[in-house]
């Protein structure tokens, strides 16, 4: 079978699907554009497309007959891919939930603390040649120990942030969830988002993205939340309506974010660049080798799978 992956994978990846498959993998770190897909669609039997790839029901539209019946989607999340076009098509589609999960979960801590302890803002001092030595008042932030965490959908990402947040910082944790959960930990679930805004230090959004979820994060829940509040994103930019995060910080409705995500990723507002109390990282959610390498030997199982006329491990 023919195989196309649509970036450069980490070595592991690359070699296992070289050796299990007549594997083209293409050497860009940029999206698939239209021709591409309809090519990859035309020429391969699976495809392995990451975020970004955006295979709409206008480009399952432009090929009558494809030759793909599998997209190996290499992240667990899809919205970048029309599931239900796909499978009008005739092709599956799977992702890679699990490889994902305590990485992601890694780095909403990572914006916690950044973001409550200023320390990007610190590091640009230092590296001015600013700094001018310790003192009483400098650089003064969020204690992050013992405060209150809202999490807003309590999956997989969602529970290990809470569990790092209960156990790690003795932190109070309050969620919103579209189903009840059954914890390890205690959490009080709010009764709507805006409830929960209202009642945590740091509001750390956990949802998948897609039409469902498209800037859940708006307006009424930003006015929500207290003036000593962070937000935090590690779902998908689009989940946050950015413009209305903008106005919150610059109106001090709260006083801090931490984005890994972005809703026109990889654009960036110079807004949210010029603000000291903004943490911005490029989508470093699951970027450590041996969790992409997890991730790339998930996909191409569901690929061996359906290669063998197995079902799929991972099916969306």
């Amino acid at each position: 079978m023919r195989l196309y992956i649509t970036r450069p994978m980490p070595p592991d990846v690359a070699a296992r699907a070289c050796a299990a498959f007549q594997c083209d993998i293409r050497d860009s770190q940029q999206p698939l554009d239209r021709d591409e897909m309809v090519h990859a669609l035309r020429t391969y039997d699976i495809v392995l497309p990451t975020l970004g790839d955006a295979f709409s029901a206008g480009i399952f539209a432009e090929v009558a007959a494809p030759r793909c019946r599998l997209l190996a989607n290499f992240g667990v999340g899809y919205n970048h891919i029309d599931v239900d076009a796909a499978r009008a098509a005739g092709l599956a589609v799977s992702n890679t939930p699990g490889a994902v999960t305590d990485a992601t979960a890694d780095i909403a801590m990572t914006l916690i603390l950044m973001s409550a302890r200023r320390a990007g803002e610190g590091e640009r001092l230092v590296r001015a040649g600013r700094w001018q030595g310790w003192n009483p008042t400098q650089l003064l932030g969020l204690h992050v120990t013992g405060r209150t965490v809202g999490i807003v959908g309590m999956g997989r990402i969602g529970q290990a942030v809470a569990r790092r947040c209960h156990f790690g910082f003795g932190m109070k944790v309050r969620y919103h969830s579209r189903s009840a959960k059954t914890l390890e930990f205690p959490a009080e679930a709010a009764n709507s988002l805006a409830d929960l805004a209202a009642a945590v230090d740091f509001l750390v959004i956990a949802v998948p993205g897609g039409a469902e979820t498209h800037h859940l994060i708006g307006r009424d829940v930003l006015a929500a939340m207290r003036p000593q509040a962070h937000l935090v994103n590690i779902s998908r930019g689009n989940v946050v309506d950015e413009a209305a995060l903008i106005d919150a910080l610059s109106q001090e409705q709260i006083v801090g974010a931490g984005l890994d995500v972005y809703e026109f990723e990889p654009q960036v507002p110079q807004a949210l660049i010029d603000m000291e109390n903004v943490v911005l990282l490029p989508h470093l959610g699951t970027a450590a080798l041996d969790v992409r390498t997890a991730m790339g030997m998930m996909a191409l199982d569901n690929a061996a799978a359906f290669a063998a006329g197995d079902p799929l491990p991972n099916p969306v």
